[in-house]
């Protein structure tokens, strides 16, 4: 018979429980209902000019997101400048990139204590690059340059993207602090908004704002003409350069809590031994700003470029399709194949021919390689993707305790970046035989359920019907076509363009 557990254990679990629970209490939800605020405070690293950053839910997608929120004190000065401040994060919300951390929600908050801006972005559970090369520095000297050169080349594809935007966006925080990793070893860039919110700010709202660059610790981030020039992608290029040495080193020690110092970065710029290595940092630390390479030329450097595999370029061709193809395309090919066919073979003279055959290729592993380029891990160096990639969606969070509340602002409506793959229908006779009662069940790309049912009226077409899931975020527009010659056959004709109302549409996912 098992000995009675010690009351202070017991004490010690319940009171463990405790604080679990507190920390799942919502304190607060969207103006929509969607996204709920928790007491949980997030530590993303040291996120410049955000007050509060809470671990939040997304009801919808069933994942943890990031609650952020801006304070002002000034209602006034914030009232004369909210449409500006709109502008800025709607532009910020159209900024897809699979190695950019996700915004994907902002509202505005006002009240007569003051005012906030509230958004939300994609949880990145790992915690900052900082934070990973000290934990891996207790076990080894130097980083894995296979690791290292995996993550230069996902940072410079992020930047290389921000650069290439028309007018360009310069990140200008880029430090080891708003880098990102997972643990898949997906590297993802934070804090994109800050410089472009905080320089579209007038003076007189720019008090919550506060760069790196006030912190001693990260003055080594930045190149030496900041805040004397405008400041241009070169910027981000040093800035880059100094995490690519401190990937490579592990640690650029610092003079105890102070700024690091010119001869601390000196001396690990000389423990390089790879010539490679050390010449590619150096290009990109040069004190000239029109000396430093841009981020799309680093990426042919020849310490990082290599001839993309056919493996690899067939996987991306494969992921930007995937649209046409069944969620589980490969689990049902498998199925249907001859495992002992021959996948391959190669002639040798005198000698019976090399072959292959599929019961030498392992299926798990390929599903995991699609899945890990789909998240970004293995980005082409040498090509633009034709349109973004399906991401999964996450939330973030703030401090301090706050009775729970809707905000009173209303959010604009969400617009769908990702393609349906799958698409199920369902018509019912309503009860009174009066109309059909429609249920279309989406497959997204990231492989999200979305279940949708409408009350059919005889005046429906089904261009209305797609423009109006459009237009509500229901529908990713590149499906609009598709979706009225499939849907022709349903409905009938004449309906009303979609009014400013919420359509009769209801939403539910699985």
């Amino acid at each position: 018979m098992a000995a009675p557990e010690p009351a202070p254990r017991r004490a010690r679990e319940r009171e463990r429980e405790d604080e679990s629970e507190d920390e799942s209490d919502i304190l607060e939800e969207s103006p929509c209902g969607r996204w709920q605020k928790r007491r949980e405070q997030v530590n993303q690293g040291n996120m410049p000019g955000l007050q509060s950053t809470f671990l939040a839910m997304d009801t919808e997608e069933g994942v943890e997101v990031v609650w952020n929120e801006l304070h002002f004190g000034d209602r006034k000065a914030f009232a004369a400048h909210e449409e500006k401040i709109q502008t800025v994060f709607e532009q910020l919300v159209l900024v897809d990139h699979p190695n950019i951390v996700k915004l994907h929600k902002y509202w505005l908050d006002a009240s007569e204590a003051g005012a906030r801006v509230i958004f939300i972005t994609e949880y990145v559970s790992s915690g900052s690059l900082k934070q990973f090369l000290k934990k891996t520095k207790k076990n080894h000297k130097a980083m894995n340059a296979r690791a290292w050169k995996r993550w230069c080349t996902q940072i410079l594809s992020a930047l290389s993207f921000l650069h290439a935007c028309s007018p360009p966006i310069i990140h200008g925080n880029l430090t080891s602090d708003t880098i990102f990793i997972q643990h898949n070893g997906l590297i993802k860039i934070g804090s994109v908004w800050h410089r472009i919110f905080s320089n579209a700010l007038p003076d007189d709202l720019r008090s919550p704002i506060r760069a790196e660059r006030e912190e001693l610790r990260n003055l080594h981030f930045f190149p030496p003409e900041y805040g004397e020039v405008a400041d241009g992608t070169a910027v981000d290029i040093f800035s880059f350069g100094m995490c690519a040495l401190e990937m490579a080193v592990l640690e650029i020690q610092a003079n105890g809590d102070t700024r690091v110092t010119e001869e601390a970065i000196a001396r690990a710029r000389h423990s390089l031994s790879d010539p490679n290595m050390r010449e590619f940092i150096l290009c990109c630390l040069a004190r000239d700003p029109a000396r430093r390479p841009s981020a799309h030329s680093l990426l042919f450097h020849r310490v990082l470029f290599e001839v993309h595999s056919l493996k690899l370029l067939a996987a991306h061709c494969f992921i930007q399709h995937q649209y046409l193809m069944p969620e589980n395309v490969v689990e049902e090919k498998t199925k249907a194949m001859d495992l002992h066919a021959v996948l391959a073979e190669l002639p040798r003279p005198r000698r019976p021919p090399l072959q292959w055959r599929y019961s030498e290729v392992s299926f798990m592993e390929l599903d995991k390689f699609l899945e890990d380029v789909r998240n970004g891990i293995y980005p082409l160096m040498n090509f633009a993707a034709t349109r973004p990639l399906g991401l999964p969606r996450v939330l973030a969070p703030p401090p301090e305790e706050v009775q729970k509340a809707k905000t009173p602002t209303p959010e604009p409506f969400d617009s769908e970046t990702r393609k349906v793959i799958q698409m199920q229908c369902n018509l019912d006779r309503s009860e009174d035989k009066a109309r059909w009662h429609l249920t279309l069940l989406l497959v997204m790309e990231d492989r999200l359920h979305r279940q949708l049912t409408y009350d059919l009226l005889p005046t429906d077409s089904a261009q209305d019907l797609a423009a109006e899931l459009v237009h509500y975020g229901f529908l990713h527009e590149v499906c609009w076509a598709g979706w009225c010659c499939w849907a022709k056959g349903v409905c009938g004709v004449g309906r009303t363009p979609p009014s400013p109302m919420p359509p009769s549409f209801h939403r539910a996912t699985g």
